[in-house]
This record gives structure tokens, C-alpha cells and sequence, in this order.
């Protein structure tokens, strides 16, 4: 969804999925409970005749829908999204690398520099356009897709990005036990944003991106709206 900010002057792109009460986003692991505390019907009784509220109450996997991973998320004793500096989180100036005609799944180092030069990435927000995000709700989302090999990690690490985004289902190969995606970068406090959406509205260069969460202790990953903000 694309909408324009008149207090801003800018085009605010959401590049994240929707949660629904029910739906799994990630296979082997447990839907969301999104149901009533208090029903607005219950509420009448605690209130004057014309005043109603709704309390929600959510159950959720911190690997829900869109989300943000910090470096607790991988490591003990990395920061959790209390911990994180805000500004970590926020308009964060940002690039799209455009991985929709690759060959194979593996998006490597040489992919990455045939689009970027490191000076273009330091400092930096990278999103990877896979266009996996045209899956989304179906089985087929879960299986085959494409993601970052450690040399590519290792180049945006070196190239001083501070955050890593993909619209596939994991950064990683998700077919073994090992995550070295996770591992180079958030061992460097680069931030990781997966199942991203909408990325082929976005410019390649000249926009910044926003994704907080919750400021949650001993956390290290959370859903997020996200956003990109086109000046």
C-alpha cells in the first residue's frame, strides 16, 4: 500500500504483511491467537449507556508477519530491542538490490557488487527484492526460497550496511541447521527485517526505511509495521 504524507511531503510505501488471527507464518511454528479480553458487548456493562470499548488480547511467536531481528535474537549476549538505539529503528537511508531474475536461489557476493559499490552501502539500509512476497499465504511461500549466502553477509558486513532486509521467507538457506546470515551480521549489530513486501513499488536509491518494535527486554525479535518513506 502506497499513501501520501501531506505533513511530510512524501510518498510512504508499508512493506509489511498483515496479521491474522489463525494464520501460520512460519512453517513448524504456531499461529497467532487474536481474540477478545473484553467484547464491546461485555463492556456495556461497565460503562454509561452509549460508552463501549474493545481489549484485544494477542498470542504470538516473536516470528510473526513482518519482523525485525536484533542481535539477541542469535546471541546471548547481543542487544535486545529494548537495548537497540531507537534510532537504529528509524529512517534509516536505504538501497534495493533487484534479485527477481536470478538464476538460482543463493543471491551471492557477485550479485550484490554487479548492483552496489561499497561506498553506496555504508551506512546503509540494503533490501533485497526477490519478489518471493508474491507467495505470500500459500504453501508454496515456505519452500524453495530464495535467500543471502554467507560471502554475500560478509561483503554487506564489510561494505558497512546496518541493516539487512529480504521479502523471502528467511535471510538463510533454511535447508540445514546453520544460519551464517544471521550469524555475520548480527554479530556485527546489523539488523535483519525479513518478509518484507511491496519492494517493487520502491525506488533503488533515494528513500529512507522504518521498522520498529516494541521495546522488549531479553527479546531479540518482533513484528514491525515497516515502511519506506519516498522523498
Amino acid at each position: 500500500m502506497t499513501t501520501r504524507s501531506p505533513l511530510h511531503g512524501a510518498t510512504l510505501v508499508d512493506l509489511s504483511h498483515a496479521i491474522e488471527h489463525g494464520v501460520v507464518y512460519y512453517k513448524g511454528l504456531p499461529a497467532p491467537v487474536i481474540c477478545d479480553y473484553l467484547s464491546r458487548e461485555d463492556s456495556r456493562a461497565r460503562y454509561e449507556p452509549g460508552t463501549e470499548f474493545h481489549i484485544g488480547r494477542v498470542e504470538l511467536i516473536t516470528n510473526t508477519g513482518t519482523y525485525i531481528d536484533c542481535p539477541f535474537h542469535r546471541y546471548a549476549d547481543g542487544r535486545d530491542t529494548a537495548s537497540m538505539p531507537l534510532e537504529r529503528f528509524v529512517d534509516q537511508p536505504a538501497l534495493v538490490v533487484r534479485a527477481t531474475a536470478r538464476e538460482a536461489r543463493a543471491i551471492d557476493a557477485a550479485q550484490l557488487s554487479a548492483q552496489l559499490s561499497a561506498s553506496d552501502v555504508r551506512g546503509k539500509a540494503v533490501l533485497v527484492h526477490t519478489g518471493w512476497d508474491t507467495l505470500w499465504g500459500s504453501d508454496a511461500y515456505f519452500e524453495g526460497h530464495p535467500y543471502l549466502t554467507e560471502q554475500a553477509a560478509v561483503w554487506l558486513r564489510d561494505a558497512g550496511a546496518v541493516l539487512v532486509g529480504i521479502d523471502s521467507f528467511n535471510i538463510d538457506n533454511t535447508d540445514g541447521g546453520t544460519r551464517p546470515v544471521h550469524t555475520v551480521l548480527l554479530r556485527e549489530e546489523i539488523l535483519i527485517a525479513e518478509h518484507l513486501c511491496n519492494l517493487q513499488q520502491l525506488p533503488s536509491a533515494g528513500f529512507t526505511f522504518t521498522a520498529v518494535p516494541p521495546k522488549l527486554v531479553e527479546v531479540g525479535t518482533f513484528p514491525v509495521r515497516a515502511f519506506a518513506t519516498v522523498r
